[in-house]
């Protein structure tokens, strides 16, 4: 793999932060905030589950059948924002992904049923997947190698500050609204990320490492990243983001719906649950976050994928009392959204400058594509398991994937991002 990189010396800086430019400060911070919003506007969609099921009167199996074309959307349009990122810049492509998903959120709370919501949903779904791939890429061309893994899983946290968010405004919405009103507030409020769309260009410029990447080679082929040299990096990378966001999908998706059905909370007790479980994924990301660095990625990898199977069949099928599920909500969200801490710096140091943005599009939202029949299979192994166990069984399923792939996966802590 010598034209992704080679190994760096670690810099003197006494932090990372402390050593970006003021551009690259307000690339980590627009960036953050991209991905809370995005955050925000999906987890909003979990929360508004129930709700949505009573008002259009649609079944479990159809809400599971939007989610998974929501994924698939977003696994298309992750590809493709990735591909425009590479072929007309990091920015512009931000600003497209990031205005799209909040408009089509925002739409998706005047839909009056099954068809309107569909459409909405994979519409929004598009600019979902390709903000992600966009904004790794952003930081992790702006960041020093020793401290790659630290910013963009940093930047991957503000995930747990966006669906904080969509937990409070959901709390607020269902509290003093009717409930066929507040599933559609909760959704209108997603045109927020709008306004970070129309000042994205005006705050940040592209990476010079993308810059001097468009002026030494031709324009990217989008079949170039199946070339034989790219290949294996590519399905096992692939591979990797199946596993990890085949379990995430598996618990958030449905964790709303098995605690109100199965463990008989309502929307404020439920609230509660959620909150322990967001400040588990929020510590979780920062944590991993510098493990990413000290101990490589694919040992992080391993590690929280173990500890992630170990959670979800804890939670999910131990005959427990609601202050322990409450205690285990913890581990739970500290494991199953830590994992990808390390994602965006590691799928970064797999490609060269001129493919990252597409191959990052590509590999991550291949994962979120496959990922995207969990939601639909657990709602039908509910029909023969418990809610709780067709949840255990896909996640923990998923999760083995991460290993086997961690495992094969060359370590690339410390790697310097290259044009070649």
């Amino acid at each position: 793999m010598n034209d992704i990189a080679a190994t760096q010396v670690l810099p003197t800086e006494s932090t990372w932060y402390s050593a970006l430019s003021s551009g690259g400060r307000r690339t980590f911070w627009t960036s953050c905030a991209g991905y809370a919003l995005d955050s925000y506007d999906v987890m909003s969609f979990g929360l508004a589950i129930p709700a949505i099921i009573a008002s259009l009167a649609i079944s479990p199996k159809a809400m599971g059948a939007i989610a998974t074309v929501t994924l698939l959307f977003s696994a298309a349009g992750g590809w493709l924002g990735g591909i425009v990122a590479d072929r007309f810049g990091r920015v512009r492509a931000l600003q497209i992904t990031v205005g799209c998903f909040a408009v089509f959120a925002a739409l998706s709370g005047l839909a009056q049923n099954f068809d309107q919501l569909l459409v909405t949903r994979a519409l929004m779904g598009l600019g979902f997947g390709g903000e992600w791939a966009v904004g790794a890429a952003l930081v992790a061309e702006v960041i020093a190698p020793a401290h790659r893994g630290k910013a963009v899983g940093f930047v991957q946290s503000s995930w747990a500050i966006g669906w904080a968010l969509a937990v409070i405004v959901s709390l607020a919405c269902f509290s003093l609204l009717p409930q066929d009103i507040a599933w559609r507030v909760l959704f209108f409020t997603g045109l927020l990320p709008a306004l970070l769309a129309l000042f994205a260009r005006r705050l940040i410029g592209e990476p010079e490492l993308f810059q001097a990447s468009r002026a030494t080679h031709k324009q990217p082929g989008i079949g170039e990243i199946f070339s034989p040299a790219i290949l294996p990096r590519t399905l096992l990378c692939a591979l990797l983001t199946t596993g990890a966001q085949g379990g995430y999908y598996a618990i958030s998706i449905w964790l709303p719906k098995f605690l109100k059905t199965e463990r008989h909370l309502t929307v404020i007790g439920t609230s509660g649950y959620l909150a322990v479980i967001i400040l588990g994924s929020f510590i979780g990301y920062l944590t991993a976050s510098v493990l990413a660095d000290r101990i490589g990625r694919r040992r992080n990898f391993i590690l929280f994928a173990v500890g992630s199977i170990a959670a979800v069949l804890l939670y999910m099928l131990l005959p427990i009392g609601n202050h322990a599920m409450l205690l285990l909500g913890f581990p739970l969200g500290f494991f199953a959204s830590g994992i990808f801490a390390g994602m965006g710096s590691f799928l970064s140091e797999m490609f060269p400058t001129h493919l990252r943005a597409s191959s990052i599009g590509f590999t991550y939202n291949f994962g979120r594509g496959v990922a995207a029949l969990n939601p639909t299979l657990i709602a039908l192994g509910a029909s023969y398991l418990s809610l709780g166990g067709a949840i255990a069984l896909m996640a923990a399923l998923s999760y083995a994937l991460v290993i086997i792939a961690a495992l094969i996966l060359p370590e690339t802590r410390g790697r310097i991002l290259t044009n070649d």
